[in-house]
């Protein structure tokens, strides 16, 4: 049950879970990612909606580079955003991100899906 979890991730947390199975060009691995979900859904439903963490950069005006003083290194990639079982794949918190960083990541998320605000 998810209640009985000790960690439940939230909105702006930098984790690590297992990404596999993964299909075609999704990153695959336990690797890093940014929780963009806020906890009341992770918790209610089980899943939390994540943008995954590479050192390999593609050069897309999608990926947001993971700021210094952050214990990782890399790009999160905001075109790769995905709900996944947090549970089942093992996540395990790293750190915290700051606001001005989750502003930037959901505003190229917010572009993707032609939202405005």
């Amino acid at each position: 049950m998810v209640d009985d979890v000790a960690y439940q991730p939230d909105r702006g947390d930098f984790i690590y879970l297992d990404f596999d199975p993964q299909s075609g060009t999704e990153q695959a691995g336990r690797r890093p990612a940014l929780v963009i979900s806020p906890r009341d859904f992770n918790i209610a439903t089980g899943l939390a909606a994540v943008c995954p963490i590479t050192n390999t950069l593609t050069g897309s005006k999608f990926e947001v580079p993971v700021p210094r003083g952050v214990k990782l290194t890399g790009v999160i990639q905001s075109y790769q955003f995905r709900t996944l079982d947090w549970i089942a794949r093992n996540a395990s918190f790293h750190s915290k991100a700051n606001e001005e960083l989750m502003w930037e990541v959901v505003g190229r998320i917010e572009a993707i899906l032609c939202i405005d605000g």
